[in-house]
C-alpha cells in the first residue's frame, strides 16, 4: 500500500487515480458518518458522500497538511451536514435506516453486505435487527450538534481531540455534547427496552 503522504502530493497535483486511492481509504468512513448524521434523510446522506470527495478534489490543492486527512474530509462532510440541516430546518425529519454498503471480499462494490453473521438464526437476526433499528432511530431523534459528536467519538473513534478539531470546538464542548447526547440516547433506549 502507497504512503498516504505520496498520494496527497500527487492529488495535489490534479492526478486522479492517486485521488482516488485516497477516497478508496476514507470512503467507508465518510458513507457512515454521512449516513448517521443525516439519519432520516437518506438522498441528503448519499448527496454529502458524494460532495464531500467532489469539494475534497478541487481544495486538494490548498490541503495544508498541518491536520490529518481523514480529520479534514469528516470536516468537509460535518459542514455540508451542517449547511443541508438549515436548509431542511423547518421540514419535519422521520428516521428511517440507511442502506447497506455493500462491497465484495477484495474491498470492491459487490453484491453482498460487508458484514455477514450466518450463525445467527431468525430469531437472533430479528433481535439484532430491533435493536439496531431502535438505536438508528434514537439516533435520528439525537439533536444534530450531539449527533455530530457522537458519531465522530463514538462510531468513527475519533478522540476528544480530533472531533473538537472537526467541529472547531474545545475538547470540553467535545466532553460536555458527547455526555449529554450518550444521556439523550440512553433514555431513549431505555424507554424502548421497558416497552
Amino acid at each position: 500500500m502507497e504512503p498516504e503522504a505520496e498520494l496527497i502530493a500527487r492529488s495535489k497535483k490534479g492526478d486522479g487515480k492517486s485521488f482516488s486511492s485516497l477516497v478508496a481509504r476514507y470512503e467507508d468512513r465518510i458513507f457512515n458518518l454521512a449516513h448517521k448524521v443525516c439519519a432520516g434523510m437518506p438522498a441528503e446522506a448519499e448527496d454529502v458522500y458524494q460532495e464531500t470527495f467532489l469539494t475534497a478534489f478541487k481544495k486538494m490543492p490548498h490541503f495544508r497538511e498541518d491536520s490529518n486527512l481523514g480529520t479534514w474530509l469528516y470536516r468537509i462532510a460535518s459542514n455540508l451536514c451542517w449547511m443541508r440541516f438549515r436548509k431542511k430546518r423547518g421540514e419535519p425529519v422521520v428516521p428511517l435506516l440507511d442502506h447497506p454498503h455493500y462491497r465484495d471480499e477484495d474491498g470492491e462494490p459487490g453484491s453482498g453486505p460487508i458484514f455477514r453473521d450466518w450463525s445467527d438464526g431468525p430469531e437472533e437476526l430479528s433481535r439484532k435487527k430491533a435493536l439496531r433499528e431502535a438505536v438508528e432511530a434514537a439516533l435520528g431523534d439525537l439533536p444534530v450538534d450531539y449527533r455530530l459528536v457522537v458519531v465522530l467519538r463514538d462510531i468513527q473513534g475519533l478522540s476528544s481531540e480530533e472531533t473538537a478539531q472537526v467541529m472547531k470546538l474545545s475538547v470540553a464542548a467535545v466532553k460536555s455534547r458527547l455526555h449529554r447526547g450518550r444521556l439523550f440516547l440512553r433514555d431513549r433506549l431505555d424507554k424502548v427496552a421497558v416497552s
